[in-house]
């Protein structure tokens, strides 16, 4: 049940994308202790933002999870930064990253929810 989508308005190729998507689900499965499975990673790039005033390369991320501990949520802020520089001109100072804790009974699947 892991959910994580990277915006940014880096121009992505698909080559990129499927090896962000790859990188990011196999990185999330891993600090989250949850299988693979469960985890799901979005990839949207060129998208039209700004950053404190600026356009060079930025990013915006959420990543939802059940049961996100703020010791996984450090975790992540700090290994998806470098991982995202490796694979495109993204500074660590210019990404974002919302962590959100989903209630079980508030996340859906396979016709019910996990609670």
């Amino acid at each position: 049940m892991p959910y994580l989508k990277l915006n940014t308005n880096v121009e992505i190729t698909e080559e990129q994308s499927q090896q962000l998507l790859t990188d990011l689900s196999q990185l999330l499965a891993r600090e989250t202790g949850k299988p693979e499975r469960y985890v799901m990673v979005e990839v949207a790039g060129s998208r039209a933002m700004i950053f404190g005033g600026g356009t060079q390369p930025l990013a915006y991320l959420e990543c939802k999870s059940i049961g996100l501990s703020t010791t996984q949520a450090k975790a992540l802020a700090a290994s998806i930064p470098p991982l995202l520089s490796a694979r495109l001109p993204l500074p660590a100072d210019r990404v974002y990253i919302e962590f959100s804790n989903c209630p079980a009974e508030f996340w859906g699947w396979n016709g019910s929810t996990f609670a």
